[in-house]
């Protein structure tokens, strides 16, 4: 088991959330790829976007629906700073994860995390679960909690 993995089921534990994390016969690199690989809707994706604020330096995560866009003006607008794109090297410092499998838990360093409003409108939702080939079925309420995410509205 991947040490990625290790820290999501580890960060599940210690919250108190069981969840059987899936492993996937092939890549779930898109959102779309993961959904199909899921038998769910694209929607039900929780994608890992990653912004790097401007002023800060520090990595933002937008959990958004498999469907939808971040915006980048008001992203900037609910981190309250000017938001750039966060390279790889980044997201691997802050989260731990390389980019197709960033989990929205399990980070080595905290995160500021906002999610889309669209997540909380079903029952069951996918995350990256710290690798290409694993996704994580949980609630949308349990991974808000989880993941510190303020909801918030960031997509076009």
């Amino acid at each position: 088991m991947s040490k990625s993995l290790k820290r999501v089921k580890a960060a599940l534990e210690a919250a108190g959330i069981t969840a059987d994390v899936m492993e996937m016969g092939e890549l779930t690199k898109t959102a779309q790829q993961a959904a199909d690989a899921a038998g769910c809707h694209l929607d039900q994706i929780a994608k890992s976007v990653i912004f790097q604020g401007l002023d800060s330096g520090d990595a933002v995560l937008f959990l958004t629906a498999g469907g939808n866009t971040v915006d980048a003006d008001k992203a900037s607008r609910v981190a309250r700073e000017p938001l750039g794109k966060a390279d790889a090297a980044l997201i691997r410092k802050q989260t731990g994860f390389a980019i197709g499998g960033v989990s929205p838990v399990g980070h080595l360093n905290p995160i500021r995390a906002f999610a889309d409003p669209r997540l909380a409108e079903f029952d069951v939702i996918y995350a990256a679960a710290g690798t290409p080939r694993h996704i994580l079925p949980i609630n949308p309420d349990e991974l808000l909690q989880i993941s510190n995410a303020q909801t918030a509205d960031f997509t076009s």
